[in-house]
């Protein structure tokens, strides 16, 4: 929330938002309608970044607390030496965190309009 907090401040003092304030809008319609987009994607970023940690978390609580789930199986499978199973449960976690950083790089197309426009140019 810091980091939002930061760039909404950030944001509020560019010359967009001034000329919306001198446009006569409410501060309720600067702050949401122009402030709250652009000020979401660090924080995007950093919560997408986080869900790589909270899987290598997941790992070790679940060896720790003798959880059964992925991270045990990966874990178990590594000491007893069992390759396939291995690549399997890999392949699950990299296909998740793939597939995180994706819906990040949607959610950027739909905060940003000028994203998805360059992208159509491309």
């Amino acid at each position: 929330m810091r980091l939002f907090r930061t760039d909404l401040i950030a944001t509020l003092q560019e010359d967009y938002i001034t000329m919306a304030r001198a446009k006569g809008m409410s501060p309720r319609r600067v702050l949401f309608g122009h402030a709250f987009k652009p000020s979401t994607f660090s924080l995007i970023t950093v919560i997408g970044l986080n869900f790589g940690r909270l899987i290598g978390g997941t790992l070790l609580i679940e060896v720790i607390f003798s959880i059964n789930g992925l991270g045990k199986y990966t874990v178990d499978s590594i000491l007893g030496q069992d390759y396939i199973p291995l690549q399997g449960a890999i392949l699950v976690i990299a296909i998740g965190y793939v597939l995180i950083n994706f819906a990040i790089d949607l959610l950027y197309a739909a905060l940003d309009p000028r994203i998805r426009h360059a992208r159509a140019l491309a």
